[in-house]
């Protein structure tokens, strides 16, 4: 009974709540706002947050998934009827009104992209005819620099082209630039990165693989039961170490490779090298940086126990430590002299324990500068490595 005094009386208490709960959110909303103070400490607040929002979507570089969200942010701090994002070949994104310009804008951009200065147009320059009050008639666009280069730019579109919009266009190209750059450091720590893995595969190659397939071929004819594990083994490891997917892997995965390689090398040395393993089990699923324990237990066996009268012993250790998992290599061989060492891990002198200054740089690329390597040695005294990283790395994939 649509019309009955009860059922109206519900719909006016029911319109009251709904009412009331949409106050009480908009007040809420309008204090917490009122809490930053002054109407200048409000607009700081907003251009730095549509700045931060704006430079989440850039952090890959010009492109035009990453452009077209950046712009909507940067067209509010400039307050334009329309802005796009171009680079050299094209426009990347556009947002706001009048994107029948957008075809032509490569070509009256032109100039900005091949002199690095920004230029303001007209409403001739735009083509348009007569354009109505209140609606784009002028646009400013100002160019996008990484280092010496002009590597896009960006345009904004009003009524009018004040000196205010030019000078604001201008900042944000140059912050635009900043975040480019940005990128692009981070892809050059990326094939850094790489390259420092492709160097780590090249110092196994010569040394590793040649006395591997020696140590092999010596029991070909004595033992061939041994010769086809051992086969079999260097196989496995040597897949693992040359394999073309990911910057990481798992400590078990690590510790599976270094058994691979220990069980090889044994073939060699038979009982000088003798080893123990600690290993706490839920550490084995902290993703670590691709071959970065491998290089510390060979750098022990040639540079520690290789040189050492008798037999040595290799020691790793995996422990649990809160937030971290801490990783240890410790060998009783010939140790090293640590100004030496300290030398060389710094990259000012050559060595021959190179795949300990690689894991130690990438390390610190990765995590820090807090985060490279340990190491405890003295000559004569052994050798004690330790390395710690996050247990918790949502931004690595193993």
């Amino acid at each position: 009974m649509p019309d009955s005094p009860l059922y109206s009386a519900a719909a006016v208490a029911v319109i009251a709540l709904a009412v009331a709960a949409v106050v009480a959110i908009g007040l809420k909303v309008l204090r917490s706002f009122r809490e930053l103070g002054t109407d200048a400490e409000r607009a700081t607040y907003n251009t730095l947050h549509a700045a931060s929002k704006a430079g989440r979507h850039l952090r890959t570089g010009l492109n035009p998934a990453g452009a077209a969200k950046a712009s909507r942010q940067l067209r509010t701090l400039l307050g334009c009827d329309a802005l796009a994002i171009l680079d050299v070949s094209g426009v990347l994104a556009w947002d706001g009104t009048a994107e029948e310009l957008r075809p032509g804008l490569l070509g009256l951009a032109a100039d900005v992209l091949a002199s690095g200065r920004t230029q303001v147009f007209n409403a001739a320059d735009l083509r348009l005819s007569s354009p109505k009050s209140g609606s784009v008639a002028a646009a400013v666009v100002a160019p996008v620099r990484a280092g010496s280069r002009v590597v896009g730019a960006v345009a904004a579109f009003a009524p009018q082209a004040g000196a205010g919009l030019v000078r604001a266009t201008a900042e944000v190209a140059d912050w635009v630039a900043a975040q480019v750059e940005l990128a692009e450091l981070d892809a050059s720590r990326t094939l850094l990165m790489e390259a420092e893995v492709r160097a780590l595969r090249a110092q196994i190659s010569p040394h590793f693989i040649y006395n591997s397939l020696n140590a092999i071929a010596s029991f070909i004819n004595t033992d061939p039961a041994r010769a086809r594990e051992l086969v079999v083994e260097f196989a496995d490891f040597t897949r693992y170490s040359f394999r073309r997917h990911g910057d990481f892997t798992t400590l078990a995965e690590e510790l599976r490779c270094i058994d691979r390689y220990l069980l090889l090398e044994r073939a060699r040395f038979g009982e000088r090298v003798q080893v123990s393993l600690r290993i706490a089990p839920e550490v084995l699923s902290t993703v670590i940086p691709f071959l970065s324990l491998q290089p510390l237990v060979e750098n022990a066996v040639r540079h520690g126990l290789e040189a050492k009268e008798g037999p040595g012993h290799i020691t790793i250790s995996a422990n649990d430590s809160g937030a971290f998992a801490e990783v240890t290599i410790e060998d009783d061989g010939v140790g090293m002299d640590p100004v030496q060492l300290q030398s060389m891990l710094a990259g000012h002198t050559d060595g021959e324990h190179v795949g300990l200054r690689n894991v130690d740089a990438r390390l610190r690329q990765v995590y820090g500068d807090d985060h490279g390597l340990v190491i405890d040695t003295a000559p004569g005294e052994g050798t004690l490595i330790t390395m710690r990283v996050p247990k918790s790395q949502p931004e690595h994939d193993a």
